[in-house]
């Protein structure tokens, strides 16, 4: 069965393109295993660590983030109450409203509830998750899907159930009367067995175990599929999908699309945005095929508070159509992403996610981490440098690859068993391991007062990019102390920028600069130099 809400593959995803996550740092982000960003702006965030703790933090709208209170907050809290259950599903409404549902097949509600969306028999507000029992006792629910304002669930034995806003027949019941508890779909889905559920904004679909797709709730725009644009109070199957075995189902606010599994797409609904990537803007009240010739499609991704579609080819490729930044996308766009979840994190408004993101951290690393990692390691090194009586471990293969200097000095001459020590005794051993470690990991971390030493080396090896981090590095470590020997520094290594950006500190801070230890050792002909320039700059008024 192919679970929509959590089958994501193990793909590196980077939770900070979504901004609320760009607070967390490297060992809180490390802690996360799933996430899901929401909210009518999504500015709500709901994420659980590795070790079964739920976390919320954001603007709190209708109380959706279920910490019992009607505080927004910006540093995430702990929700207690669902402390180690593990969660296998979670949804959201434009409340909003949230469903989630745990390993144990226990339902959970809190958030919005002015159409009963929360199925506790009431319309006041859910401030805390509250276990939905009612019919859904003894049930075990293994997936949960919102609309805007309506909610399902299904069972693991392929029931749906429904509840909630049904002013268009969204709860499938036969009526549009609101429906303040789950009831259980049944008509034409009486003995069938349901294995996925998704919804529009006020829609609702089922996909079956044997590839049949039922839809049921408003048409105005043909999301339901069925060639005409009437609201159905109860499921009807989408006849037009016959003979193919449908595998996965996502619904936008008012399209759906449909994958078989032979891996062929179908779009249907609404067409405004260019979300069924026809090439036009006309709705369509039945399914059609698109993107037929493209390779097969292995996965589609839309939610109902959007009109972005994504889908990701068997090859990894990544497209998006449809609402994107504002644009009309109305054919399939090739992207650079490697997931559908970052169409949504930077194309989609709101940029929520489209489902509940599953973080693989297993111990893989990247190239980048390996190489960090490998720094200084005896174990693994080839050469060591010899600095001030130390030893610096490192990788002749990554040198010459990193930098020209290692490259052309290795070339001339270099037997590959020779275990050799290189001598270095023109540069310090804070700057020269810093060299070294910055060809390992692109950073720099040095007191502004050795970055000059580190500058001098940067400027005799030809590396610029070292040379603009060092000088960036002097610049937010100026003071009135240090300020004169930055200045000779620059100058001495001929540092244009940086020579300006020290001499304007000294020009601003004259008096107390002039008292300094570092003043009386500056050189002659510098200091006339200065006294000249400052001159220049009416640092002298009279």
């Amino acid at each position: 069965r192919n679970d929509i809400q959590t089958d994501s593959e193990c793909i590196m995803v980077d939770v900070t393109k979504w901004p609320l996550f760009s607070l967390m740092g490297p060992q809180e982000l490390s802690a996360i295993r799933k996430a899901c960003v929401f909210g009518m702006s999504a500015n709500e965030t709901i994420y659980i660590t590795n070790d079964d703790e739920v976390y919320v933090f954001g603007l709190n709208c209708s109380n959706c983030l279920g910490t019992g209170d009607s505080q927004s907050t910006i540093i995430p809290k702990k929700v207690d109450f669902l402390s180690g259950r593990k969660v296998v599903s979670l949804s959201y409404g434009s409340g909003p409203h949230i469903l989630l549902a745990t390993e144990d097949g226990e339902l959970f509600a809190w958030g919005h509830n002015g159409y009963s969306q929360l199925g506790n028999g009431t319309t006041n507000q859910g401030v805390a998750p509250v276990l939905v029992s009612a019919s859904l006792l003894n049930k075990k629910v293994t997936e949960v899907a919102c609309g805007s304002h309506h909610s399902m669930a299904l069972t693991d034995s392929g029931e749906v159930y429904a509840w909630g806003y049904n002013n268009c027949g969204q709860v499938g019941s036969g009526s549009t009367a609101n429906q303040p508890t789950p009831r259980r779909v049944s008509s034409c889905l009486q003995n069938k067995v349901a294995v996925g559920i998704v919804c529009g904004q006020t829609s609702s679909l089922a996909v079956l175990d044997n590839g049949e797709v039922y839809g049921w709730g408003y048409n105005g725009n043909g999301q339901l599929g069925l060639g005409n644009n009437g609201n159905q109070l109860t499921p009807c199957r989408l006849v037009a999908l016959q003979g193919l075995c449908v595998q996965q189902i996502v619904s936008g606010y008012a399209h759906s699309l449909a994958l078989t599994d032979e891996g062929l797409l179908y779009a249907w609904g609404a067409n405004t945005y260019g979300q069924l990537g026809t090439g036009n803007k006309s709705n369509q009240l039945s399914p059609v095929q698109i993107m037929a010739e493209k390779e097969r499609i292995v996965e589609i991704a839309a939610c109902h508070s959007t009109h972005t579609s994504a889908a990701k080819t068997q090859s990894g490729q990544v497209y998006m159509w449809g609402q994107c930044r504002g644009q009309s996308i109305v054919l399939p766009h090739l992207t650079h992403f490697t997931c559908t979840d970052d169409v949504f994190a930077c194309f989609a408004t709101p940029s929520v996610m489209w489902r509940l993101l599953t973080m693989e951290h297993d111990d893989f690393l990247t190239v980048a981490q390996s190489l960090k990692k490998e720094f200084d390691n005896p174990e693994t090194a080839d050469l060591k440098f010899c600095v001030d009586g130390k030893y610096i471990y490192i990788h002749k293969a990554i040198l010459k690859i990193r930098c020209e200097h290692f490259r052309s000095m290795f070339q001339s001459h270099w037997n590959e068993d020779m275990k050799e020590v290189i001598e270095i005794d023109q540069f310090s051993y804070p700057v020269y391991r810093s060299f070294l470690e910055f060809l390992y990991t692109d950073n720099v971390e040095l007191p502004p007062e050795d970055a000059i030493g580190l500058l001098d080396l940067a400027t005799s090896y030809c590396e610029n990019r070292l040379k603009r981090l060092c000088q960036h590095i002097i610049k937010r470590g100026i003071t009135v102390e240090n300020a004169f020997s930055l200045l000779s520094a620059a100058v001495r290594y001929d540092a244009e920028d940086l020579e300006e950006f020290c001499f304007k500190f000294c020009v601003n801070h004259l008096t107390e600069v002039t008292q300094t230890a570092a003043f009386w050792q500056i050189d002659g002909n510098l200091l006339k130099d200065f006294i000249c320039r400052a001159s220049r700059c009416g640092a002298f008024k009279n």
